[in-house]
């Protein structure tokens, strides 16, 4: 077999290059050569593939959006109108919207209550009160301090020196505004003096403090025990120890307070009971158990001291008749619920007693009409939990502290305007009076038979029925038959007779007493007679036992219920 020639070079390229590179290397046949053809670029724009705009097309796209923008504008606003023509009609003139009347303070759109918040604070504000006439606030927070800030401008006076290294649990003024006490987690009590700001004593107990409050007089400092479940009332003035009363509750006392006379400290406690001590006799005068449902947080007395209120974790307020111990029904007594969503921390009288303002872990602070028993408006602002309220002595301001770091201070003054309230109480059928007696405006529903007979508000009608039971037993004393000492010496007086007369005696005098408009105090033997077989009291009183520095506060006699 004769040998093949071999392969040219052209033949090569050809098979193992490829022909479109042979093509673009060599003309054809005809003398043509194929198109080289370019390599692909890569996409400017990613993987859309569309080409970048030069400068200047882009400048002249500007250019002609907004002659067509201002065309559109001026065909909107400046309409070509014929004058001597009917047909067409004139522009539609565009509403204003004119900006709302501004009040001092933020708005709630809520509530429509002026408020201005006040920051400063670093952690939780604990505690908060008016001081000066109003003008300025007192409060105490976690962040180790307690600070005297102006009212109305919302701005920090001081920081109290000397203050404590710890968390500060609670703080209180004197109703002259001279000195202040706080209590913190390092077991101390101190205070200071508001108007140079400088520490005038120190107090460190064996256990923890939970509360303190100064008495209306000034004289006293009570503050609330943790591990002893008790209370240590001291001296404001020179920082002595009038009473320890250790085992006053059978848990920790969360709040105590002084009555309106000083005389009396009224405490509550995680055990939900409350209890009433007497700082002159140093025993127990009244004991009321399983008051609540749940834990006890705060306590308040009335101006006049008859009523006392508790807030409790069950979500509900309770007003007490201190003097029975039976909490009020139907206009005597009253259960304010259905106010909090969460637990109820603080609660605070008006002076006049009109109202009542509470704060609570749902993070409201709730106006209550006192004696109705209802809700009048729910303040709604704080993003955490309402620790403390207060209320101005003129009724215009509630100040609040919360968990949030900051305090609100709402203007109150004309509350009773808002739509909100008026509509509540066009609901409830309710109708505001004024009391013939102390002129103050109270409420009555207008479904009831005897609202327009009812011309005195709920405490002058508890004032009045409690002379006439004076009265009455006064009546009953001087009915009673005269005997003569020697008789009595004899023994020839019975028993019952003697027990008549104590009662009617303590009870007289006590009635007398209220309806003066102070606290009953009464002779220590009449009220011995009276509480020891009074018909009010289910349970016997025990004999008190002699006063003393420190005390167990389930030794002492007292009112159970």
């Amino acid at each position: 077999m004769a040998s093949q020639p071999p392969h040219p070079s052209w033949y090569l390229q050809y098979r193992f290059l490829g022909r479109k590179t042979y093509s673009s290397m060599y003309p054809d046949r005809r003398g043509k050569r194929a198109p080289r053809e370019r390599p692909p670029v890569a996409p400017s724009d990613g993987a859309s593939g569309r080409r970048r705009l030069s400068l200047g097309t882009l400048v002249k796209a500007i250019v002609v959006f907004k002659r067509l923008a201002a065309d559109i504008r001026r065909g909107h606003i400046l309409p070509c109108l014929n004058p001597l023509s009917t047909e067409q009609k004139a522009p539609e003139k565009r509403s204003v919207a004119i900006p709302e009347k501004t009040f001092w303070g933020d708005q709630e759109p809520l509530s429509k209550i002026p408020y201005q918040i006040l920051t400063g604070h670093q952690n939780l504000v604990s505690s908060c009160h008016f001081c000066v006439n109003d003008t300025k606030v007192l409060s105490s927070s976690f962040d180790y301090t307690v600070k005297l800030w102006d009212a109305m401008e919302g701005t920090i006076i001081r920081d109290f020196d000397d203050g404590p290294e710890t968390p500060v649990l609670a703080c209180s003024v004197t109703a002259d505004s001279r000195r202040i006490a706080a209590v913190a987690y390092d077991k101390t009590l101190r205070t200071w003096d508001l108007e140079t700001g400088k520490l005038l004593w120190k107090i460190k107990h064996g256990g923890f403090l939970t509360s303190c409050n100064f008495s209306p007089d000034g004289k006293y400092v009570v503050s609330g025990l943790d591990v002893d479940h008790g209370i240590c009332i001291i001296e404001a003035r020179n920082a002595m120890a009038v009473s320890h009363i250790k085992d006053h509750h059978a848990r920790s006392v969360t709040g105590c307070c002084f009555d309106p006379d000083s005389q009396k400290v009224a405490s509550v406690s995680l055990d939900k009971s409350i209890k009433i001590w007497d700082v002159t006799s140093q025993a127990t005068l009244l004991t009321i158990n399983r008051a609540h449902t749940n834990a006890i947080s705060s306590c308040c007395f009335t101006f006049s001291g008859h009523f006392l209120c508790t807030s409790s974790w069950d979500k509900s307020l309770k007003i007490w008749n201190i003097h029975t111990g039976e909490f009020r029904n139907h206009g005597a007594c009253a259960t304010l619920m259905h106010g909090h969503e969460g637990s109820v921390s603080s609660c605070q009288f008006a002076r006049d007693s009109s109202f009542l303002v509470s704060g609570g872990f749902d993070k409201t602070v709730a106006l209550w009409d006192v004696g109705e028993g209802y809700r009048k408006l729910s303040l709604k602002g704080h993003n955490d939990w309402v620790m403390d309220v207060a209320i101005s002595n003129n009724k215009k301001w509630v100040l609040s502290a919360s968990k949030d770091r900051t305090m609100r201070l709402w203007n109150i003054e004309e509350v009773d305007q808002i739509p909100l309230v008026i509509k509540c109480k066009k609901n409830l059928g309710l109708s505001v009076n004024q009391c013939e007696v102390c002129e103050k405006p109270f409420s009555t529903y207008d479904s009831d038979v005897f609202s327009k007979t009812v011309t005195k508000c709920v405490f002058c009608r508890m004032d009045a029925s409690l002379s006439a039971e004076a009265s009455s037993s006064s009546e009953k004393k001087d009915s009673l038959p005269k005997r003569s000492g020697p008789m009595e010496a004899v023994g020839l007086v019975s028993a019952g007779e003697q027990t008549s007369r104590q009662d009617n005696s303590g009870r007289s005098a006590a009635a007398a007493a209220t309806a003066e408009g102070g606290s009953a105090r009464v002779p220590r033997a009449a009220a011995r007679g009276s509480e020891a077989r009074s018909p009010r009291a289910p349970l016997g009183v025990c004999a008190r036992p002699a006063p003393g520095s420190v005390r167990s506060g389930r030794d002492s006699g007292a009112r159970t219920f």
